[in-house]
């Protein structure tokens, strides 16, 4: 790469939209970017407005209608409270020998660990917005599921997905995120492995299993874990795009010439933010496998 021919705007446009291909927890559908402001820095804070409920009336023939009702409508707050920079170099001998193929995989390769460390952090937020309504087991009292008892881990499945409806949230679109150990569970119960009844035979979204008991199944490596008494614990989030927000921008993506080296080097600004706006509309189950 020549720093003559760097455009940080290209390169910028180029790395969020890698970002977008990474991400689980942060990807459409999961979480909502209906936000409304720009995100100038860290501390930056975007406004998310919500409208409440239209009231429903009876209609009687050959009698008016009432005045129309004003809207009402509430506003919260999510603040980009996290920022993450790479800053790599390419020595001259390696972009002579390789260029420009050294620097576009060192560009990839910053773009799928900012992506990874922003999943990490949103499915953290997520967890720990669930209401305790909505969960199924504890950290003090996990659901151990047993091989031997496959019906548990898809019923619990299902279990998920009646908390999420008794709380009226949207059926279309509710995904859940497992991790590995789960998947390899759910595919040994007929119920799950037969693709005809799951209706999604194709991979549509980032980490996309299949879709079963009202759910797509995600699977991903980045689902929470907490250690009790030397046992880890996943924590299993199911829910629907509305419950979280999530805002991201690759600030500033800059090439540079270092003073003491002989290399090209670029360094990168992502700064980004997730807040639980509905938290009804999200279910978690805290799991592991029998040992």
């Amino acid at each position: 790469m020549s720093l003559d021919n760097f455009i940080p705007q290209i390169w910028s446009a180029k790395l969020l939209e890698s970002l977008k291909k990474a991400h689980v927890y942060t990807q459409a559908s999961v979480v909502n970017t209906d936000y409304q402001g720009e995100i100038s820095g860290k501390g930056s804070v975007v406004k998310i407005n919500s409208i409440g409920d239209v009231t429903i009336r009876d209609y009687v023939k050959g009698t008016p209608i009432e005045d129309p009702e004003e809207l009402s409508d509430a506003q919260t707050s999510l603040t980009i409270d996290q920022a993450k920079y790479f800053n790599f170099s390419v020595d001259d001998v390696d972009v002579a020998q390789q260029q420009p193929k050294v620097m576009t995989a060192a560009m990839g390769q910053a773009s799928y660990d900012l992506s990874d460390v922003a999943d990490t952090y949103t499915a953290g937020i997520m967890y720990a917005g669930v209401p305790a309504d909505n969960q199924f087991g504890s950290d003090a009292d996990a659901i151990v599921l047993d091989n031997a008892a496959l019906s548990d881990t898809y019923d619990y499945l299902v279990d998920m997905s009646t908390k999420l409806s008794d709380a009226g949230c949207p059926k279309a679109g509710r995904w859940v995120i497992v991790p590995p150990w789960f998947t390899g569970q759910l595919v040994k119960d007929e119920r799950f492995s037969n693709i005809a009844a799951s209706s999604s035979p194709e991979a549509l979204r980032n980490g996309i299993v299949s879709r079963v008991a009202g759910f797509d199944v995600l699977e991903s490596l980045n689902v929470p874990t907490v250690t009790t008494g030397g046992k880890a614990n996943s924590k299993i989030i199911a829910g629907h795009g509305i419950a979280t927000s999530f805002a991201e921008q690759i600030n500033k993506v800059e090439a540079y010439r270092p003073e003491k080296a002989f290399s090209d080097a670029v360094k990168g600004l992502h700064l980004y933010g997730a807040k639980v706006v509905r938290p009804s509309c999200l279910a978690l189950l805290t799991a592991r496998a029998v040992a």
